[in-house]
C-alpha cells in the first residue's frame, strides 16, 4: 500500500506565503510524477502543478511566477512554495502521485487533502 500525507496549508492574508509539502510512503518501486490539484465548492479539481520524474515542470496559467513546485528523490516528498497568495488560490489542495509499484503496475494516489485560505 502507499499513502501520501500532506502538510502546510492554513489562513493566510493576501500576498502571503504558504509551503505544502506531501510524503509518499509504502511499497514504492519509483515514483512517475507528483503534483498538485485544487478543488472549490462547485467546480472541478484542477490541476495546479506537476513535476515528472526528469524533473520537468508544469503549472497552471493562473499560478506561473507565484508557485513553485519541487522535489526530494531521496525522500519521496514533493512540496509547493506559494508565494504572492490570491484570494482566488483558495480552495483545498490535493497531494496526487503516479507511482510504479512494481515492474508491472502503475497506480494513482491521492492525499486527504488540506485546505489554503487566503483572505482579502
Amino acid at each position: 500500500q502507499v499513502q501520501l500525507v500532506e502538510s502546510g496549508g492554513g489562513l493566510v492574508q493576501a500576498g502571503g506565503s504558504l509551503r505544502l509539502s506531501c510524503a509518499a510512503s509504502g511499497s514504492i518501486f519509483s515514483i512517475n510524477s507528483m503534483g498538485w490539484y485544487r478543488q472549490v465548492p462547485g467546480k472541478q479539481r484542477e490541476l495546479v502543478a506537476i513535476i515528472m520524474g526528469g524533473g520537468f515542470t508544469k503549472y497552471v496559467d493562473s499560478v506561473k511566477g507565484r508557485f513553485t513546485i519541487s522535489r526530494d528523490n531521496a525522500k519521496n516528498t514533493v512540496f509547493l512554495q506559494m508565494n504572492s497568495l490570491k484570494p482566488e488560490d483558495t480552495g483545498v489542495y490535493y497531494c496526487n502521485a503516479e507511482i510504479r509499484v512494481d515492474v508491472l503496475r502503475t497506480n494513482t494516489y491521492w492525499g486527504q487533502g488540506t485546505q489554503v485560505t487566503v483572505s482579502s
